[in-house]
């Protein structure tokens, strides 16, 4: 059932006006019923209502059941009507024998449960009237709340259907792509192409798109949960014949929300039958094409507006404040991909402020609106920590400026100078910290992160990594696809524990082991943000795998010179410290992450005495951490200490 191609007259003239012409042609079509139920002979079906007219043409309503709905509907319109039907059979409802004998053309199929006026509950019989000999033509017809309401123009949800559907309240965005979307849906439309499907992680940029096809179409639009759907299959017919009897009189679409639909194979199977048995413009939204749809459909992939688009939203929202940010707008438009309504909820979270403030606030703001996505699929690291915190060797420092800079200047790089235009591929800015445990490489992914200010998330790949076929890529989808609107960066920790080298294909988890690092391989290259994967065990990862990493930062256990400055900026400086020798306590030849540890063990010892850190009880801090690591205080790491 396409969209209706009404005639242009009726398109563009007013509501009223058309409610007006129902509700004479309705007014004139009773007058007539009254006079063939008087025994004159007229035509009862010249000049219809508009409504009767459509239920007619959609329902595929012969002469007599257009006639059987119009009585039904006089006799709760007009008492008189009523009273002629007392006098004529004894009670004020019509019959279905009646009907048959009093109405032009009439044909018995008509009141078959098949039939239109049964199938899609235009008339009822009343409650026990088909009991007893006879009862079909004696059985007393109502017509169905909604269709009278219908029928004199008046306009509302069907109560059967609350708590199923609600209507779609997103506002169509003022984005090009998404018009043009909206404006290839109608043209399929036209051609009968009454499913599709719309996929991607962009949702509410799916929900504006519909919104574009309504509001073009001058039609409503209603959303339907996929989970709401009945797995009963007479539950569910009964709740997609209600759908497609409003879809006609509301001249509504459906929007079948299938963003939360799982595997479960019940609730996928009350989807296609659901699917399969609507014949009004249905717009599915998805995360990815349901496979399994076996009617013609056509599948769109939704993205979030592109940059120049997002640059037209955020100036339409900041209006004049605009050129009082110095061209921070394109700063905001290359690190943050947001949606129409993630725009307008930034610039209010950042409220009134001068100019020189203003950037800021629309930063942070911008970071809380991305984050949210990615705040239940991994966990944000925060921590003050700067680049003075950090202790490397120029060599390495180097690197993570260089590192620093791609993220900083990748939307010139990109789109500016054109680099996007030529190939999608290797995009991506990825990076490999190696080295042993404890020399720095989550603090400098948390220097990264502050001095860039963004949000680190960690990776936990325990539930990352799944047994079953298939389910690995999807967490790393979610995670990636989540992470996309903020340019977050990803810090995979021990990767090589998932990116290990790929194995010889001995069996079909061995093949599937190797498609999940190809997909890790293909979403780190396309990814808009820096994605950070550790290890301990360099030797373990994959050539190929490194051959398509645009940075190795080696992290080495630090000499002497290097532990030295690490101790002097160890301690924060409220920590109150007594003849601390740097050099000495650099004799301890550990890691940065022993030296925390033991400064913090220290401090602890020091606060349970009372008096401010010394050697002694770095001492024994140190003593503690060596018991851990299975090692003892050599002679020379000891030299000098009393």
């Amino acid at each position: 059932m396409p969209i209706a191609t009404a005639d242009t007259d009726r398109q563009t003239r007013p509501a009223t006006s058309l409610l007006e012409e129902n509700q004479q042609l309705l007014s004139a079509a009773v007058g007539r019923l009254k006079r063939l139920l008087a025994g004159e002979d007229v035509d009862l079906l010249d000049e219809i209502p508009p409504v009767l007219s459509e239920l007619a043409s959609r329902f595929d309503l012969s002469p007599f059941e257009q006639a059987v709905v119009l009585l039904c509907s006089a006799v709760e319109l007009d008492s008189e009507i009523s009273e002629l039907l007392r006098e004529i059979t004894g009670q004020a409802l019509p019959t279905f024998g009646f009907a048959l004998s009093a109405l032009p053309e009439a044909h018995w199929s008509a009141l078959a449960p098949s039939a239109p006026l049964r199938y899609w509950r235009l008339v009822e019989l009343q409650p026990g009237s088909l009991s007893g000999s006879g009862a079909l033509s004696g059985a007393p017809l109502r017509i169905e709340e909604r269709i009278l309401h219908a029928l004199t123009g008046i306009n509302y949800l069907d109560e059967q259907l609350h708590g199923f559907v609600s209507p779609l309240n997103t506002q169509p965005a003022d984005i090009p792509s998404q018009a043009a979307i909206a404006h290839d849906i109608l043209r399929l439309w036209q051609r009968d192409m009454e499913v599709v499907q719309l996929t991607g992680t962009a949702v509410y940029d799916q929900l504006s798109v519909a919104a574009h096809v309504a509001q073009a179409a001058g039609m409503g639009i209603y959303r339907l949960d996929a989970l709401m759907l009945p797995t009963t299959p007479n539950e569910r017919d009964i709740l997609t014949r209600l759908w497609v009897r409003e879809a006609v009189l509301s001249e509504s679409i459906l929007l079948l929300d299938c963003h939360h639909l799982d595997q479960d194979a019940v609730r996928r199977e009350a989807v296609r039958q659901f699917v399969e048995s609507v014949h009004t413009p249905l717009i599915i939204a998805s995360r990815e094409r349901l496979r399994d749809i076996e009617r013609p459909c056509f599948t769109i992939d939704v993205d979030l507006p592109n940059a120049a688009e997002q640059k037209q939203l955020w100036q339409q929202v900041l209006g004049g404040q605009t050129a009082e940010l110095n061209g921070q707008v394109d700063t905001l438009v290359g690190q943050f991909a947001l949606n129409r309504m993630q725009i307008e909820s930034a610039a209010r979270q950042a409220g009134e402020a001068p100019a020189d403030g203003l950037a800021d606030r629309l930063w942070e703001a911008s970071r809380s609106q991305a984050r949210a996505q990615l705040d239940d699929l991994a966990q944000r690291i925060v921590s003050n920590v700067t680049r003075h915190d950090l202790v490397l060797p120029q060599r390495e420092m180097s690197t993570l400026r260089e590192i620093a800079t791609h993220l900083q200047q990748r939307l010139r790089v990109y789109e500016t100078w054109g680099f996007a235009a030529r190939s999608s591929r290797g995009l991506g800015i990825n990076a490999l910290f190696a080295g042993p445990s404890g020399t720095g490489k989550t603090l400098a992914a948390e220097v990264l992160a502050n001095e860039l200010r963004l949000d680190l998330y960690k990776i936990d790949l325990s539930q990352v990594v799944s047994k079953y076929i298939g389910e690995t890529e999807k967490n790393l989808a979610r995670v990636f696809d989540a992470a996309e609107s903020g340019g977050a960066i990803l810090f995979f920790d021990e990767a090589d524990a998932l990116f290990g080298k790929r194995s010889e294909v001995k069996d079909s988890h061995d093949r599937y082991a190797n498609i999940e690092v190809s997909y890790l391989l293909q979403r780190m290259e396309a990814y808009r943000g820096l994605a950070i994967l550790t290890t301990n065990m360099k030797q373990a990862l994959d050539n190929a795998f490194l051959r398509r990493l645009r940075f190795i930062v080696t992290f080495r256990v630090p000499d002497a010179a290097q532990r030295a400055l690490i101790w002097q900026r160890i301690f924060p400086p409220q920590t109150p410290l007594q003849d601390l020798d740097w050099e000495r306590l650099a004799q301890l030849n550990v890691a940065g992450g022993n030296i925390r540890n033991i400064a913090l063990n220290g401090a602890f010892l020091a606060a349970s005495e009372g008096s401010p850190v010394t050697m002694a009880h770095l001492k024994r801090a140190a003593q503690a951490e060596y018991s851990k690591l299975e090692r003892t205080l050599s002679s020379a790491e000891q030299r000098g200490w009393s």
